[in-house]
């Protein structure tokens, strides 16, 4: 790692002093003791994969770090050495061009760590499932098919008495519990194939894992509850935004912190989360308005929240978001849509310290009653319908609202 300072010269002008570190703790230190010696109070450096973590967590109580996003520091392309760019990072410092990311502090750190973790953990369970239902699809046994979970208390059932030897299918079905046992006959069937030793094998090893997962994401969930005791009234209030349950309301914790003082608006916190449409413009020509990289655990949970919120919900304003922008613009954008108003709800919730107030399907129609009028408009007109709009009478019950249409086809 290398390093540079600029300091007042002894004449005029700035002096560069350029030291090249180690990244061992012990080289971490000498470098915090070098910059004292010389004054510093302000250190930038560049935000590359994990590797800027130890630097940034050594220096930053001693000085007033600023980590900046490779991409808009980057010098003329041709000009590329660690000790040109650390003096270029340098200078960019002194005239304060240097524009910081958002670091959180150690509390929302140490969520972070487990929150992801504890995701990690989940996206591993569900591709060792996937993995159990392609052995199974191998041998010919078509639980899946019969059983909505496979590893649920009949599933689980029938697949520790196959790998114990067991493979008469009448005895396999008899251990179907509950609403599965109206389906014995299917069961039957499902549970005929040709389970082999090797199959046994693997469906063995494959439930110890699943076990094993099942065992450290319930470990990870009680520590959790004990971290978030100091943010549980956070938790509270997000959790009652549509489609954000208790889990989603910790990673966004996890992920934002608590003090939304870092995030101007609401804007900046969506535009950071990689949730708001990109800007690509140039000669009067918009390009696509993709939405940008930004913070995939953030942007997942989100994703996840709105379509329980948005497209799985029949009632309410995210509802009626995601129908509003499905019919134009598809189902994947929508969803995205309203996520951005998820983001932008918990935004306000964190920064005003309140709960959500639903504004109720028609907030979009109350908000922009002229632009829906036009858009109403317009769509008789398309159809051949020439529209003269009056306002209703207030003791008329028209379902017409006052409006009258005069058929020129």
């Amino acid at each position: 790692m290398v390093a540079c300072v600029r300091v007042p010269g002894r004449t005029s002008g700035r002096e560069q002093h350029v030291r090249t570190f180690g990244t061992t703790t012990a080289e971490l230190l000498a470098l915090r003791d070098w910059l004292g010696g010389y004054g510093v109070t302000h250190v930038a450096m560049e935000s590359t994969g994990v590797y800027w973590k130890p630097i940034f967590y050594v220096l930053e109580d001693a000085f007033t770090c600023v980590l900046a996003n490779a991409a808009q520091i980057a010098q003329v392309p041709g000009r590329k050495t660690d000790v040109k760019d650390c003096a270029w990072i340098a200078q960019l410092l002194e005239h304060g061009l240097v524009r910081g990311s958002f670091v959180p502090p150690v509390p929302i750190r140490e969520l972070r760590d487990l929150t992801r973790y504890r995701a990690a953990l989940i996206g591993e369970h569900t591709r060792e499932t996937n993995r159990l239902q392609k052995v199974l699809e191998d041998a010919g046994i078509k639980l899946a098919s019969v059983a909505s979970d496979v590893l649920g208390v009949s599933g689980r059932a029938m697949l520790d008495a196959l790998t114990q030897g067991t493979r008469d299918p009448d005895v396999l079905a008899d251990l179907a519990r509950g609403a599965l046992r109206r389906k014995l006959p299917a069961l039957r069937q499902a549970l005929t194939g040709r389970f082999r030793p090797h199959h046994a094998f693997l469906v063995s090893q494959l439930l110890a894992h699943l076990d094993y997962l099942d065992e450290v994401i319930e470990a990870l969930n009680t520590h959790l509850e004990e971290v978030m005791a100091p943010f549980a009234e956070a938790v509270s209030r997000l959790d009652t935004i549509p489609g954000v349950n208790k889990r989603t309301a910790e990673v966004l914790i996890a992920e934002i912190g608590v003090d939304m003082g870092v995030f101007p608006t609401a804007g900046h916190l969506a535009s950071w989360a990689g949730l708001c449409p990109g800007n690509n413009e140039s000669a009067g020509k918009h390009r696509s308005g993709k939405t940008r990289k930004g913070n995939r655990w953030l942007r997942g949970a989100l994703i996840q929240a709105a379509l329980a919120g948005g497209t799985r919900a029949t009632k309410g304003a995210f509802a009626a978001r995601y129908r509003r922008v499905m019919r134009h613009r598809g189902h994947k954008k929508a969803v995205v849509a309203v996520a951005h108003a998820m983001l932008v709800a918990a935004y306000h919730l964190l920064a005003r310290k309140t709960t959500y107030q639903e504004p109720g399907a028609d907030y979009y129609e109350r908000r922009h009653a002229e632009r829906v009028r036009h858009r109403a408009v317009q769509l008789l007109e398309r159809q051949g319908y020439r529209v003269t709009l009056a306002p209703a009478p207030e003791s008329s019950t028209d379902l017409a609202a006052g409006a009258s249409l005069f058929s020129e086809r």
